[in-house]
């Protein structure tokens, strides 16, 4: 089944080109069945480009997803275009009295700003308690999965002396996991992050548990299930060009950045990039809605009760 999205936006042609079943509102209101009810909470500077990332994963499921674009309701994104945040997004405050079934946080290129001088914190923990009523499972990613963490658990991030950046091999850790099932032993992540959680931080006793992890990077996927969340420290849902794109601005920028790892042929930033995670990305993020699928209430009004 397709994803559910305005043919006016940006993700819309590309989903399609790429051979993404989208279906237009006119299509979906001819299927007699209940879309499940997925929000993404945008916090990243491209929004374009994480909506069409997110859009790709959750749209190749065989399920009527209808995707919502949240923002938060007083921030102003420096770098979004004001016309297509009108069009396509919702504030938090207009849609907290929905239920989602599933609901997703970015990322935010503010990691190493202690989370308390964020400028939108206190609506952010607000978003946080909300989805423990309002949505039936959340995925967070990179800061969004730091901040989540840290809300719930109290769960400290360090500052690294270098950037974490590359594509690392990373271990399952939990074979038998819904989350992934169809994982091989080993896999791998891009990661591009400043900051990192140490999994000695990690409270014993609250059923957390380490899913996935990298020697050289430390855990990537934990699950939360007394908040149903899953939290994503690195950025699985990137295209094969994100890392390359980064580190050729930083270069361009004159920022201290080193060659991202097993990521270029050869390691050489003028051969094109190797994109060793799109299928398992694919796995995590359709055996999410799998979960969500499964355990969702029919009617919606039963999510967080």
């Amino acid at each position: 089944m397709p994803i559910k999205i305005p043919t006016s936006l940006p993700a819309h042609d590309v989903l399609k080109h790429e051979g993404v079943m989208v279906m237009s509102e006119e299509e979906a209101v001819r299927q007699d069945i209940r879309p499940l009810q997925i929000g993404l909470l945008n916090l990243m500077p491209n929004k374009v480009r994480t909506e069409t990332q997110l859009a790709r994963l959750i749209g190749a499921t065989p399920l009527q997803i209808e995707f919502t674009l949240v923002r938060m309701t007083e921030h102003q994104p420096k770098n979004a275009d004001p016309s297509h945040m009108e069009a396509f997004y919702s504030s938090f405050a207009e849609i907290r009295g929905r239920k989602f079934d599933g609901f997703i946080v970015t990322g935010a290129p503010i990691e190493l700003l202690p989370f308390e001088d964020v400028t939108y914190w206190d609506e952010l923990t607000e978003v946080f308690d909300w989805t423990q009523t309002n949505t039936l499972s959340t995925f967070a990613i990179c800061w969004g999965a730091q901040a989540m963490l840290h809300h719930f658990h109290g769960v400290p991030k360090y500052a690294l002396d270098a950037k974490a950046f590359g594509c690392f091999r990373h271990q399952n850790c939990a074979p038998g996991s819904p989350y992934l099932r169809g994982f091989s032993d080993d896999f791998t992540i891009p990661v591009s992050r400043w900051t990192e959680i140490h999994e000695a931080d990690v409270p014993q006793g609250r059923d957390l548990r380490v899913l996935m992890r990298a020697p050289e990077t430390g855990p990537c996927l934990i699950e939360d299930p007394a908040h149903r969340a899953l939290y994503m420290f690195n950025h699985i849902e990137y295209d094969t060009t994100s890392l390359d794109e980064e580190y050729k601005r930083d270069v361009a920028t004159g920022k201290p950045i080193q060659l991202p790892v097993n990521y270029y042929h050869d390691d050489d930033p003028s051969q094109p990039p190797e994109n060793r995670w799109r299928s398992h990305a694919h796995l995590l993020f359709g055996n999410w809605i799998n979960e969500v699928y499964q355990n969702t209430p029919y009617d919606p009004a039963g999510i967080g009760g």
